[in-house]
């Protein structure tokens, strides 16, 4: 790339899952043209997602790479560019937007934030060789395939016990697995879990290993108790992260208005503020603003929102 300013742009995209390229379609069928910044993931969790079944208008269901291929050709087929670039640094105070991509400054009229958040995983080789075969960070995505199964959720806190209920619904049995002897989960939460009859506790535990890589399908998990230096195996047919996600959205600190715990703030679901007071033109839209629903179907809907809104916001003006 070279190091001089492009022309300024009407519409750039930062990222590439479900709801970055809903947001490309609409935008392109708006003849905005807009710019789509993959990421350091593109395609979002879908992109290692085996069977989604969940989607409206795939009666037999849709792989996940598959279904953000077909995206992204329609997205291009309206107009819309796709790059691999990665963003470098954004400058939301000038206008128009500065973005710094490589080693190219790109000015843009508007911005929609799509860059998601990713789940956190325990980073054992054999855990990642077989996450969309039987290792998932979303129970509400893979529950249903958990059905009769026993299996594992990982993690102490709120998210985790979540996970472990909804879970319930499927599985024959369900082990918590934390590795303290303390929960970070509230007592509301936890007393749940505590008092259902399909759940149980592992205290002071870490997974070593999950067992089933050769198969390509959870055997089990090697386990190992941090007080008494114990070593077993337990056999279980999926393995779920409790353990949150990490919205990717660091780069926009001090920029705009984040949650707590990283999120995008936003009302009516896309529109962004900074202390409190709304920033014309920068919208957010999927998981990095959704910590609740996490779904591909509620990301295309605030993707479609976003570019409706960047839409009008470039009529006004006069665009």
């Amino acid at each position: 790339m070279s190091s001089t300013s492009s022309p300024v742009r009407d519409c750039v995209i930062l990222g590439s899952g479900c709801s970055g390229l809903t947001a490309a379609i609409y935008a392109a069928r708006a003849n905005l043209k807009p710019l789509v910044l993959e990421g350091h993931e593109p395609g979002g969790q879908l992109s290692i997602t085996t069977l989604v079944e969940n989607f409206p208008g795939w009666p037999e269901g849709v792989q996940g790479p598959e279904l953000i291929e077909n995206m992204k050709k329609q997205a291009t087929r309206f107009g819309a560019e796709l790059s691999m670039a990665h963003l470098t640094s954004v400058d939301l105070m000038k206008s128009p937007f500065e973005l710094t991509i490589g080693r190219e400054v790109v000015h843009t009229r508007s911005l929609i934030i799509a860059s998601g958040a990713s789940a956190r995983w325990l980073n054992l080789p054999s855990e990642q060789a077989l996450i969309g075969y039987g290792v998932s960070s979303c129970a509400t995505c893979d529950g249903f395939f958990a059905s009769g199964k026993e299996i594992a959720v990982i993690g102490g806190g709120d998210s985790a016990m979540e996970e472990a209920l909804f879970l319930t619904r499927f599985a024959s049995k369900v082990t918590i697995i934390n590795r303290s002897e303390n929960f970070r989960a509230s007592r509301i939460m936890l007393e749940r879990a505590v008092s259902h009859p399909q759940i149980e506790f592992l205290h002071n535990t870490l997974v070593e290993e999950v067992l089933g890589v050769e198969e390509k399908d959870v055997r089990g998990l090697k386990l190992f108790n941090r007080k008494t230096h114990e070593r077993w195996e337990l056999p279980v047919q999926f393995m779920f992260l409790g353990i949150g996600h990490e919205p990717n959205a660091t780069m926009f600190k001090d920029q705009i208005d984040l949650d707590a715990d990283g999120y995008v703030k936003t009302e009516h679901n896309v529109f962004v503020s900074r202390q409190g007071v709304q920033m014309h033109g920068v919208y957010a839209c999927g998981d990095i603003q959704d910590r609740r629903y996490r779904q591909a179907i509620t990301a295309a809907g605030t993707g479609c929102m976003a570019a409706l809104e960047v839409e009008k916001y470039l009529e006004e003006l006069g665009r």
